[in-house]
């Protein structure tokens, strides 16, 4: 959603609770969102940027828009619901600011209000818990650890994630660990930064489990799987910067900036038959190779 240039110019020095209570400001808040919905949108922008010191530094317009954008989706962006987030990000030309960034809770959310999902879902796989997966076959064997707070304490060594259309269709996809480490470390310039430089600015080192089971239903759902209009929308918008005209803009993944989150964006998938062709016999894979599938490939912006 966009901010009108008169209202992204105005005061670019006040506080995110001033600058949102502006008459000018409030009004297109007001127009966007409306009555008590406005009050309650404009509450949590604050509370979401008074939790995030990095976030106050960015541009007020550039945060008001990644927050209408979110907010188009009907997605909340309070930090403890995780559906979305603002995320700063160091820009040569514009200096630090906010970018719209789907979480994986958010994902799922827009996945069940589409209503072609009978199940959705994704999970940690922690040591000694996945037995057999068969990528042919799409067939999993797993013995999940029953103390819960022992299974939280166990090193994650894979990510399974699998959904099931209302006609009974069903997809599953299942990543090592180390297949994980190896996608972020192509797709996030700024992870590997940190990794390089012993920091921890991006999502990928401060909750990698969250952005692994996000990478998890976006390869799962942008390959296979039905993409409502708002599923499509927040594919296409997912770590953008929202400029004044409402146009969208890839943050730059150079590693001169510090990037606090960038990730290549895949083109949804085609929405598929209502009844899939069957699967095509694959050729054998050896042993070593048969308990995951490697089927990713780099995606464009």
């Amino acid at each position: 959603m966009a901010v009108t240039n008169s209202l992204a110019k105005s005061q670019q020095k006040l506080g995110m609770a001033a600058y949102l209570t502006q008459d000018a400001v409030k009004a297109q808040i007001q127009k966007i969102v409306g009555g008590k919905n406005g009050d309650r949108f404009i509450s949590s922008i604050v509370s979401a940027v008074q939790v995030n010191p990095q976030l106050q530094e960015c541009t007020n317009q550039s945060i008001l828009s990644a927050a209408l954008l979110g907010q188009s989706l009907n997605l909340s962006p309070s930090p403890q619901l995780s559906q979305f987030f603002m995320v700063p990000f160091n820009d040569k030309n514009r200096g630090k600011i906010a970018t719209f960034q789907l979480g994986y809770k958010g994902m799922i959310q827009l996945a069940i209000r589409s209503g072609f999902y009978k199940k959705i879902n994704v999970l940690c796989l922690k040591e000694g818990e996945l037995i057999k997966y068969d990528p042919l076959e799409e067939e999993i064997e797993v013995k999940l650890i029953e103390n819960e707070v022992e299974r939280e304490k166990a090193p994650t060594v894979a990510y399974y994630a699998f959904f099931e259309y209302i006609n009974g269709f069903r997809k599953t996809l299942c990543w090592s660990r180390q297949k994980m480490e190896s996608h972020a470390l192509q797709y996030s310039a700024g992870y590997k930064a940190d990794l390089k430089n012993g920091t921890k600015y991006t999502f990928w080192s401060k909750s990698f489990d969250d952005m692994a089971m996000k990478t998890m239903l976006r390869q799962l759902l942008s390959k296979w799987g039905i993409m409502s209009i708002d599923l499509e929308k927040a594919y296409v918008s997912d770590q953008a910067y929202v400029k004044e005209d409402g146009s969208i803009e890839y943050v730059d993944t150079d590693e001169g900036n510090i990037v606090i989150e960038a990730e290549t964006v895949p083109v949804p998938a085609e929405e598929p038959k209502a009844e899939p062709p069957k699967k095509e016999p694959k050729a054998k894979k050896s042993a070593a190779d048969a308990l995951f599938d490697d089927d990713d490939k780099p995606a464009g912006k």
